[in-house]
């Protein structure tokens, strides 16, 4: 297994390059799907094989949960068990530090963490962690990191980066006794300056595959997302692959890429599809609004998606009109083949150098 980059291009900061992986290669920048529990909402792999999708994320907490690591080990990993055959990203759990808060308890060895499942609660090490996304058998493997919440003081920070440290050492551990599986180290800091320079000077000196910026987009305003962004970034190295976590807005997306990102990922254009929000390149539309009850056109005339090939604004509007779940699974099918053209043209741009052409363009329609 393992990973091998390569820079192929820049055009300022923007990056274009390709990450090889055991289950294929991957052309950056690039969005990551979510499929949380082996599966993208709503969407079946061949699916997400035509809207263009060359890897997905999955993770780890949520599927040590259900169906369960001895499931998985039966299955011979994530991709025989779901039937994909292309490169996974596992989140290590560390996301849950920050989104299950209500009743953790927090300490060297690892999270106390309850599941929002049944209530019960599970003590999660980096150890356990690795031991887990190794018995899913992921492309690329995240070190279990503390993900700390907006508003917390530079104490709590440095306590929270510390810990994020003392994982990565033992992550990369134990991860590289069980396989050579990817992995990447996250650098932490929250939203202060020293603590960025600090936690990247901290992670990069270990022997990881590629860096993660973590900890944004997390609630906090948009400006200061890139301002922390820009800030991380040059602290990473050139010659390995940089990951913002949690990133899916159009807007956000080419202004990442401009600070020099390669990979994303979000349920955001999953998620608004399902309530009927529809993601175009003449921005958001919602389909649900009574003017399309009549509108013959598809969502996107110049769109190639199998939604706007087959069907009309109007049908889209019924379905949802309707409770059916059918408007729900076209429209995200259109929302992740938008997602995977605009990945697309960023790397088309970066070749071509017109970048900045193609960046005016988003932000026009998604200021």
């Amino acid at each position: 297994m393992g990973l091998k980059f390569e820079l192929l291009k820049t055009t300022k900061n923007a990056r274009r390059g390709r990450i090889y992986l055991p289950h294929g290669v991957v052309e950056t920048p690039t969005f990551m799907p979510v499929g949380t529990n082996a599966n993208v909402k709503l969407m079946t792999p061949e699916n997400l094989k035509n809207v263009g999708a060359q890897i997905i994320l999955a993770n780890a907490f949520h599927l040590y949960l259900k169906p369960g690591i001895e499931v998985l080990k039966h299955h011979d990993g994530i991709h025989n068990f779901m039937n994909w055959d292309r490169p996974v990203l596992t989140d290590s759990g560390g996301f849950q530090v920050f989104s299950l808060r209500k009743g953790r308890k927090i300490t060297k060895d690892g999270v106390l963490i309850k599941s929002p499942l049944d209530g019960s609660m599970h003590m999660i090490t980096p150890e356990l962690s690795m031991e887990i996304q190794n018995t899913i058998g992921s492309d690329i493997v995240m070190a279990f990191d503390y993900c700390a919440e907006p508003g917390i003081t530079h104490q709590e920070a440095v306590y929270a980066l510390e810990l994020t440290t003392q994982w990565a050492e033992r992550s990369l551990k134990k991860i590289r006794s069980l396989s050579d599986q990817a992995i990447f180290g996250i650098v932490q800091g929250a939203f202060f300056k020293d603590l960025r320079e600090r936690s990247a000077k901290e992670i990069t000196s270990m022997n990881f595959d590629g860096f993660a910026i973590g900890g944004l987009s997390v609630g906090e305003e948009y400006n200061l997302t890139l301002e922390m962004t820009e800030f991380t970034v040059p602290l990473l190295p050139e010659n390995k692959p940089r990951y913002f976590m949690g990133a899916g807005a159009p807007k956000l997306i080419v202004d990442l890429v401009n600070l020099g990102v390669d990979v994303f990922d979000s349920v955001l254009p999953t998620r608004v599809a399902r309530h009927g929000q529809a993601l175009t390149w003449k921005g958001k539309i919602n389909i649900r609004a009574a003017k399309h009850k009549f509108d013959k056109t598809p969502i996107d005339k110049e769109c190639k998606c199998y939604t706007c090939r087959n069907y009309s604004r109007a049908y889209l509007r019924h379905l949802f009109d309707r409770g059916e779940a059918l408007g729900q699974i076209l429209l995200t099918i259109h929302n992740l083949h938008f997602m995977m053209d605009l990945s697309k043209r960023i790397r088309e741009s970066i070749d071509n150098d017109t970048f900045e052409d193609l960046r005016g363009e988003v932000l026009k329609y998604y200021a």
